[in-house]
């Protein structure tokens, strides 16, 4: 899902021209998928799972993915304001940077919850993980009718930028 910011970037940098209707489109996917969703169903679901098993909040794994949603969010702020200076006239060179680092910090935050932190919950939650992939499942379609969204809506935004950039 990352990669609508990285095609958005890519054709900043290249100079090209992306409908303002379809930027804020990436961006809202970027931003309300990241943030809304994939942060909502660990904060609400899998991180108190944790918690019940005896994985601390405070110092450990928890309080360390907690720290980088904090920051995705405010790497996100940026976005939107940049965002908005690009449509109203200035130039892409903030928003392209300020998506680049969002885009950088995101995916190193991704690789350590798939090869530290998702490692620990299988290993810790081996017994119900059933139940919290359901949880999950609920927490995400929960969070994406609260936006009036579906992840079909956000996929297809996706093709859609592949198709402007070809």
């Amino acid at each position: 899902m990352i990669n609508a910011l990285k095609i958005v970037s890519s054709m900043l940098r290249e100079g090209k021209s992306i409908p303002s209707p379809i930027l804020k489109q990436a961006i809202d996917f970027s931003i309300n998928f990241t943030n809304t969703c994939h942060h909502g169903k660990e904060e609400e679901s899998l991180f108190p799972a944790l918690e019940k098993k005896g994985m601390p909040k405070q110092g450990g794994p928890i309080a360390r993915m907690l720290y980088e949603h904090e920051i995705t969010t405010n790497l996100a702020s940026a976005i939107v304001a940049s965002t908005e200076s690009y449509l109203h006239g200035s130039e892409a060179d903030r928003l392209v940077s300020d998506i680049d680092n969002y885009v950088e910090h995101v995916e190193m935050h991704l690789a350590k919850e798939n090869q530290r932190l998702f490692v620990m919950a299988d290993m810790i939650l081996s017994d119900q993980s059933l139940d919290v992939d359901q949880e999950l499942e609920v927490v995400e379609k929960t969070k994406l009718e609260s936006m009036n969204q579906s992840r079909h809506h956000y996929e297809k935004i996706v093709d859609e930028l592949e198709a402007i950039n070809k």
